[in-house]
């Protein structure tokens, strides 16, 4: 059993995301965790090496993928397939659940390098 705890939490300026099963935490491949962002705010572009699966919980999410806006309301999945960059936008405030194999990358356009998630670790 996990239970969230404040030292699994990572805020950034757009996003607060709570890692919930990670491998640091006894998952062996799979990596879950729940994204809040505030109403205005917009998280970066970017793409990430493995497929996402999102579902909101809470709110309203605008999620551009390769172009294609789709808004995305509470009770709701989007599937995001790797490699594409991405980007989400919170028109209100929202909330999500995110799985994801747990040796994702993410990248920035015009950027060198990928990052680690903190969260899904």
């Amino acid at each position: 059993m996990i239970t969230p705890s404040p030292e699994n939490v990572t805020a950034s300026p757009n996003a607060t995301m709570t890692a919930l099963a990670t491998p640091s935490r006894g998952s062996a491949e799979l990596s879950t965790w729940t994204v809040a962002m505030e109403a205005g705010s917009t998280g970066p572009e970017h793409a990430i090496s493995r497929e996402q699966v999102w579902t909101v919980t809470a709110g309203t999410l605008e999620i551009t993928c390769a172009g294609r806006t789709e808004k995305i309301s509470a009770g709701r999945t989007v599937i995001l397939p790797p490699d594409l960059v991405r980007q989400a936008h919170a028109p209100q405030a929202a909330q999500a659940h995110v799985a994801m194999r747990c040796d994702g990358l993410a990248s920035v356009p015009g950027a060198e390098g990928t990052r680690v998630l903190p969260w899904a670790r």
